[in-house]
């Protein structure tokens, strides 16, 4: 057993070397004790199943110990030692082994309440780091390492800045651009530790500690970012996080703003020139336009440069799994522009209309292997699927257009159509931060929409029955149960929206500079089909003038 256990041991740290590009892919592995995956879950979950009642037990025996003095971080030393032996034990039972694990996560927890209680908010997190890393060189296996890393990068973050709690966006820009710094910097000291033969241990940790150190990076420039595009309205959520960090970083100084967007267009400079380095085929006029528009896109989107530098570096080096986490952090990043306060809602629309179209003519003019180099004497078989590529996109296009405009032509038809019919109107939050200017409508009588919430939404959306005075204005009356209208009333088809029904639409939207305009909105214009069908097409004023 104890034999298995160090092939098992021999074969991981051949496997990352082999992963961090310092072995060849043949390299010989030892033959492994393998254990079926489904025996080492159902072990691991009755082991945490165990570990609940004593962890209860061990907080409710020692709680006065715990609470006040050194006693916490005696018994989170203690938990923490035992933890780690039993990992670094040979021959231990699976069921012991996986004990170690939640002991281990106890430990910890006890150890940053106990640095929490004593220290200050930025000194105990640089603590609590530094026990992550010591812990990290203390285990033998490979995933902890990659856990400990990313909550030690996040530690080290929090513990720069403390601007998780008050949201000073750009303490914490500051903060994940250390945590680059030190990646890069432990990236250098790994391939140091493998110049001499006696450095792979040394650099197999490294690699691991630091792939989470950069996982934490992504997530936290991410986070940074804020949603991206449409995430939040089709989620149902608030952008009033969003609004919190762009604010506080346009608080700032102009030029500490700018040198933001500096240092992600340095970085992005960084990342075009080392892929054009390490890849000379990249050295192509489609390659270096690409670079081009994402450096541009790098300066007006601040946490750009720094994920296109790890992007860069992870493809370069056969890191595939981190490159791809890059490359997902860098589209998230870049649906985020839609939320940047700084730019009005047209300008951001131009400039990623600018950039994909830039993209599109790249991407054609990569197609033409033969003017640029980039292909010489195709297959046949090559040149079938580039006939089929080229037909595609045509085809794909005339269908979206043909989508489009038969939406367009139906709500024409409906306007066309349609009855007038005016509904009372409440403004709510004359102008939006986020999507240029609109007003968030709230009808009257809307009140008898609540018994509709638990209506299943996959089946026929409903409708409300509704009357019209002389006017043209429609009072709502009740939910329609299918039963015989009255003369002179309607029907009006109702809109899923953040989980209840609005009638419509909630908004209104308008050109960005006329919200004086339409403030003196009371009342919505809409176009009803016998069916139901309506379509808010304007505003009314008080006496329903024509906005």
């Amino acid at each position: 057993m104890k034999q298995a256990n160090r092939a098992d041991a021999l074969a991981t740290l051949i496997d990352d070397a082999t992963r961090a590009g310092l072995l060849p892919p043949g390299a010989v592995r030892p033959v492994q004790d393998v254990r079926p995956w489904p025996l080492v879950l159902m072990t691991a979950f009755g082991a945490w199943l165990a570990a609940i009642p004593l962890m209860i037990a061990l907080w409710a025996g020692l709680e006065s110990v715990l609470r006040h003095g050194p006693g916490a971080y005696v018994v989170a030393g203690s938990v923490l030692v035992a933890a780690v032996l039993l990992i670094r034990m040979r021959g231990v039972a699976l069921f012991v082994e996986q004990l170690a694990v939640p002991c281990l996560l106890v430990g910890g927890g006890l150890l940053g309440y106990a640095l929490f209680r004593d220290y200050a908010t930025q000194i105990a997190p640089l603590l609590m780091c530094l026990a992550c890393l010591v812990v990290a060189a203390a285990l033998p296996r490979d995933w902890l390492r990659v856990l400990l890393g990313l909550f030690a990068c996040g530690l080290l973050a929090l513990g720069v800045s403390d601007s998780i709690l008050h949201n000073d966006a750009t303490e914490l820009y500051i903060a994940w651009m250390l945590a680059l710094a030190c990646w890069l910097g432990t990236h250098w000291l790994q391939k140091q530790a493998f110049n001499d033969g006696r450095g792979a241990p040394v650099a197999t940790f490294l690699e691991s500690l630091s792939t989470g150190w950069v996982l934490a990076i992504l997530l936290g420039l991410v986070f940074w970012s804020g949603l991206t595009f449409m995430l939040g309205g089709a989620l149902g959520m608030g952008l009033t996080g969003d609004v919190v960090r762009e604010a506080s970083w346009r608080q700032a100084a102009a030029w500490y703003a700018q040198a933001l967007n500096g240092v992600s267009l340095v970085l992005a400079m960084a990342a075009a020139a080392w892929m054009g380095w390490r890849w000379p085929a990249l050295r192509q006029l489609p390659a270096i336009g690409v670079a081009l528009v994402l450096i541009v896109l790098a300066w007006c989107m601040p946490a750009l440069g720094p994920v296109l530098l790890i992007l860069a570096y992870c493809l370069t080096s056969g890191r595939s799994r981190v490159a791809v986490a890059a490359a997902l952090a860098a589209a998230w990043i870049l649906g985020s522009f839609y939320y940047q306060l700084a730019w009005p809602l047209a300008s951001k629309a131009t400039l990623l209309a600018m950039a994909g179209a830039l993209l599109c003519a790249l991407s054609w003019l990569a197609t033409r292997g033969t003017v640029l180099h980039l292909v010489q004497n195709p297959p046949a078989a090559a040149l079938t699927e580039t006939r089929t590529v080229r037909l595609g996109l045509p085809v794909g296009l005339l269908l979206v257009l043909l989508v489009a405009n038969i939406g367009i032509w139906q709500k024409e038809q409906l306007i066309a159509k349609g009855a007038p019919v005016f509904v009372e109107l409440a403004p709510v939050d004359p102008r939006s931060l986020m999507q240029g200017d609109y007003m968030r409508l709230n009808f009257q009588g809307l009140g008898i929409l609540s018994t509709l919430v638990s209506v299943d939404r996959a089946a026929e959306r409903p409708r409300v029955v509704a009357m019209r005075d002389a006017r043209g204005v429609a009072e709502l009356l009740r939910p329609y149960a299918k039963e015989a209208l009255a003369p002179g009333e309607f029907l009006l088809e109702l809109t899923p929206k953040g989980g209840s029904w609005v009638l419509v639409s909630d908004a209104w939207f308008f050109k960005e500079g006329e919200a004086a305009r339409w403030e003196k909105a009371r009342y919505g214009e809409f176009r009803v089909l016998p069916d139901g069908r309506a379509l808010l097409v304007g505003m009314r004023g008080e006496d329903l003038q024509a906005l």
